[in-house]
């Protein structure tokens, strides 16, 4: 240890933190004669304090004996300044830990507030890039292109993407393609055209092409779901539940047309009707044994009650 840039720090840290030997000394729990030989450099820490003594002047341990080393208002903040210089994710965690503390004792500042804001956004950007590299990944496989992975892949960057503002580029791409093909995609990219088209907000156009599509694949079941979607989108509800139903006549996955049924009743606000088919939902589901999602549609259920009364 450097004992004479520690001493220094100690002092320092102590000053611009504003407290005093005697409040550093019971949170430590030690005597403030303790601290005074730190500062004047008599004597050093056990080096199991050292973890302690850093998270009470909002710095880390290295901090301690470094020149020129700058007291945080608190350990979270000191955690933040090394995560944007690190954007390791287990910075991120460990700050994000500490914030929560200050959350539960109400200590956060108007600073700390913003700052806590601020690394989620920078770990956004980092998740943002792991998962478009490990979409790219699935979709580097193109042994099975229909397989649930490499749709689901698809779909997600592209929704990615257009939330990045590239969505015109993934537009203009996908067209270029369905020319190329003469209109001969196979499911999954028609499905990706579609979804184009409506994160676009080209509700004609997805409309057209949706319609194009189910010419070709009359049962398919997702095809229905996405042209409901369209239309739910469109504020359309009554055309959304007659597509939503057809999707349930061909048979769906888990309920799906029938939860966007009742959410077109309930922008409807046909209350009544959006209750039963919750009430068939919870049905369905504990007959094949989901108890959890049975319980589920009950709460969707129990959520617009007080509108039935009315």
């Amino acid at each position: 240890m450097n004992s004479t840039v520690f001493s220094e720090n100690m002092k320092k840290f102590r000053v611009a933190k504003k407290y005093s030997q005697e409040y550093v000394a019971e949170k430590l729990c030690l005597t403030a004669q303790s601290v005074s030989r730190w500062e004047c450099g008599n004597t050093l820490p056990d080096v199991m304090l050292l973890p302690e003594i850093a998270k009470l002047y909002g710095v880390m341990v290295d901090d301690l004996f470094k020149k020129q080393s700058v007291a945080y208002d608190n350990y979270a903040q000191r955690l933040s300044a090394l995560y944007e210089i690190s954007e390791d994710p287990e910075d991120f965690l460990r700050c994000r830990l500490e914030y929560q503390k200050l959350m539960k004792t109400g200590e956060l500042s108007l600073y700390d507030k913003w700052n806590y804001g601020w690394l989620h956004k920078a770990m956004m950007a980092f998740c943002r890039d792991e998962a478009l590299k490990y979409f790219d990944e699935v979709l580097a496989d193109k042994s099975d292109k229909n397989c649930l992975p490499y749709r689901r892949a698809a779909s997600m960057k592209m929704h990615m993407l257009f939330s990045m503002g590239k969505g015109e580029e993934i537009l203009s791409e996908l067209q270029l393609a369905m020319d190329e093909a003469g209109g001969n995609l196979d499911e999954r990219e028609w499905f990706l055209l579609i979804e184009a088209y409506e994160n676009a907000h080209q509700y004609e156009k997805a409309l057209t092409v949706c319609a194009e599509a189910l010419r070709k694949f009359s049962d398919n079941w997702e095809l229905c779901i996405s042209m409901g979607d369209i239309y739910y989108r469109m504020e359309n509800y009554n055309e959304a539940i007659v597509w939503f139903e057809k999707a349930g006549e061909i048979g769906t996955y888990f309920c799906d047309e029938k939860y966007d049924i009742a959410l077109c009743y309930r922008k409807l606000e046909k209350f009544k009707e959006a209750y039963q088919v919750y009430l068939e939902i919870a049905d369905i589901h504990r007959k094949n044994g989901y108890d959890v999602e049975a319980e589920q549609a009950l709460g969707y259920a129990k959520e617009i009650e007080d509108k039935i009364k009315q």
